[in-house]
């Protein structure tokens, strides 16, 4: 997905970690158009950046595409960074200028790598009614972000969670990491988790994880209480490395749905704007110039016109520079 805000946020990123729980309610961010399709924002924010490599996390939906006319976003480059689509309703789909088309339904990972760069359009299909899902981003190490892009298709079988009564308390997806026992085999440049939690209501699961990983969950559905902390629809919960077991629970008399992020924390500074990460100001003035004049870094992406694209917003006015997390000085 593009970022396609028409002023984007300088947002400079920082691999410290931070101890505690902090709750992120999100900022909505239209998709551009007059009938904007809507997304519910939690990374990045000035309060938080990452999330291990997690960078970029938007919410959407679940939206009527008769009320906003749905997905329609034109080939748009990306730098640095690896794409993870994941959706609960609807279809969309995606293109790429190495040539991938793949569909993107309910239940099954799709991960581009943008590596060196990379263009792609996303696209809800015509048996779309409803849009309901997530995009997320994930930032690429310096020693690995100059690489060849790549696309990676995983489908997740659904695991059952045992609740700390010990009856059923609903299930995970893992698409990415390891959680409950399930592994997946998707590839990544650090250690993550990405899954996708549903607890039967009134359920409190207490799920392992890696004491090294700071985690986020973000909820789809209306309340969630992490770590003794509750959030509501689409906010985010973030949680600090340093435990080995991760409690949740489910305060509601319905189900409830909620993304599982995680990841060491990210050792590197960088800067994010737009489409692109890289690590100084001259980088992302580089990728944008090379963008607006359609070199070959970007290539192109079938099925669409020359003039068939997002061009890209004029750069502020000061330099880029990354952004300290709270607590660095």
């Amino acid at each position: 997905m593009s970022n396609l805000e028409v002023q984007p946020d300088e947002v400079g990123c920082s691999g410290t970690a931070s101890d505690g729980v902090e709750v992120v309610i999100p900022r909505e961010v239209p998709l551009g158009g007059i009938r904007a399709m809507l997304v519910r924002r939690t990374l990045p924010t000035r309060d938080r950046s990452m999330v291990g490599a997690w960078c970029f996390a938007d919410h959407y939906g679940p939206e009527p595409v008769s009320s906003s006319g749905g997905m329609r976003v034109l080939p748009h480059p990306h730098t640095g960074l690896q794409t993870v689509s994941w959706l609960f309703e609807g279809e969309i789909e995606h293109r790429d200028s190495a040539g991938v088309h793949a569909m993107v339904v309910p239940g099954e990972l799709n991960l581009m790598s943008a590596g060196h760069g990379i263009s792609h359009s996303e696209v809800s299909t015509t048996a779309t009614d409803v849009l309901h899902g997530m995009q997320l981003w994930l930032a690429l190490p310096d020693a690995v972000r100059d690489e060849p892009n790549g696309f990676q298709h995983f489908v997740p079988d659904a695991v059952p969670l045992t609740g700390v009564d010990g009856t059923e308390a609903g299930t995970a997806r893992v698409f990415i990491g390891a959680l409950g026992g399930s592994t997946s085999p998707v590839v990544t440049a650090t250690p993550l988790l990405g899954a996708e939690l549903v607890l039967t209501p009134g359920a409190r699961v207490d799920l392992s994880v890696d004491p090294s990983f700071e985690h986020g969950a973000i909820l789809d559905t209306g309340r969630l209480v992490v770590a003794g902390v509750e959030i509501g629809h689409a906010s985010l919960c973030y949680v600090g490395p340093g435990s080995s077991t991760l409690t949740v629970e489910n305060p509601t008399d319905a189900p409830a749905r909620v993304i599982l992020l995680g990841g060491e924390p990210f050792g590197e500074d960088l800067i994010m704007w737009w489409n692109f990460v890289g690590r100084d100001h001259d980088e992302i003035v580089a990728y944008r110039e090379e963008w607006e004049s359609a070199a070959e870094r970007f290539g192109s992406v079938d099925g669409w016109g020359s003039d068939d694209r997002i061009p890209a917003p004029p750069l502020p006015n000061s330099r880029l520079k990354p952004r300290r997390r709270p607590g660095q000085s």
